[in-house]
């Protein structure tokens, strides 16, 4: 395993040190909500990742305290990342979680350092923060106090409930920057949700999300993401996910089309020839050209979200506006520099 270069990008020397050395701490739980998950403590020299010029993301730095998700997303674009620490982009993406642990105190130095211009953070643009594993690590109460100490502005994109149980330093945080927050629900459809997003919490609940922020006073966007061809993409399932999203008392509400690109795409294609076989050559000329759907596809589902919107009071994120800010997942062959880890 290629531990010294645990960034976002692919440029781990081949001769790095292998997994399952003395110098990374593993722990497993048997508690029956970590059954079957491995974690890798490892101490992070740097946290702040800077994103390339070229990026098309509308932030410039973001903050991952974790790698590999446990919410096992089929779909996820960030599974081909943990290729680069020669760990499997399957099942192992889901199950053996690096875990940066000394994630606030860096932060906090970095916050501090006088070259720090204060730039927007993003949180959730890789794997989600508030995974499964944040409730045994609370490693985001640390970097929420860091950036609401600094009056840094940030935004996360989450899926996971846990996020109220920093309400509070949410809060506090919004009284002295500007604070974003998105929640991921591309569709309602309960059955798909079981089969395509098995350890996330229901889109129901992640609506619930939306309401309690709103009820206290924080504005809260929906990306609705992804939005699935042939699964989720008929006008009654576009129609039933936008009221439920504007009922929640969403600020906004930005579509997104599934996107498969190397390393998600072999795990997406596997569980659809499990899951739904007659749809397989559907998706392989729909993506024929790479990882994303036709132009005219993505156009038209924007369309027709965005009317939905206007119908039920909302409208599209705008992304020229603060405090609102949609964490629009990064793309790997865009992601910064690799952060140093030092491991314990």
């Amino acid at each position: 395993m290629r531990w010294d270069n645990l960034g976002d990008g692919p440029s781990a020397p081949a001769d790095i040190g292998l997994f399952g050395t003395d110098a990374v701490t593993t722990r497993t739980f048997d508690t029956p909500e970590f059954r079957g998950i491995t974690f890798h403590e490892v101490r992070a020299r740097s946290i702040l990742n800077r994103v390339p010029g070229a990026s098309r993301m509308p932030f410039e730095w973001t903050v991952n305290p974790y790698r590999g998700c446990s919410h096992a997303c089929v779909y996820c674009f960030a599974r081909k990342t943990h290729s680069y620490l020669d760990l499997d982009t399957g099942l192992g993406f889901d199950s053996q979680i690096v875990v940066k642990v000394n994630a606030p105190e860096v932060l906090a130095r970095q916050l501090a350092s006088a070259r720090w211009q204060g730039a927007h953070v993003a949180m959730g643009t890789n794997v989600d923060c508030y995974q499964r594993a944040e409730g045994r690590y609370r490693l985001m109460p640390g970097i929420l106090t860091a950036l609401r100490d600094h009056a840094n502005p940030f935004s996360i994109l989450t899926k996971g409930t846990l996020i109220l149980r920093d309400l509070d330093l949410l809060t506090q945080a919004a009284q002295v920057t500007e604070v974003g927050i998105s929640v991921s629900v591309g569709f309602t459809d309960r059955e798909l949700w079981r089969t395509i997003e098995p350890g996330t919490p229901s889109p129901e609940r992640r609506l619930d999300v939306v309401r309690t922020l709103g009820a206290h006073g924080i504005d809260c966007g929906v990306l609705m993401a992804p939005v699935v061809p042939f699964l989720g993409d008929r006008p009654e399932q576009l129609r039933a996910t936008v009221r439920a999203i504007a009922e929640a008392g969403a600020s906004s509400v930005t579509p997104l089309v599934l996107h498969l690109r190397p390393g998600a795409r072999e795990w997406f294609m596997t569980w659809l020839r499990h899951h739904h076989p007659e749809l397989v050559r559907r998706y392989e000329r729909m993506y024929a050209d790479g990882a994303y759907a036709p132009t005219w596809y993505q156009r038209r589902i924007t369309r027709q979200v965005h009317e939905l919107a206007a119908e039920f009071g909302i409208g599209p994120a705008d992304r020229g506006a603060a405090p609102r800010r949609i964490a629009v997942p990064e793309e790997p062959a865009l992601a910064a520099a690799p952060e140093q880890l030092t491991l314990l």
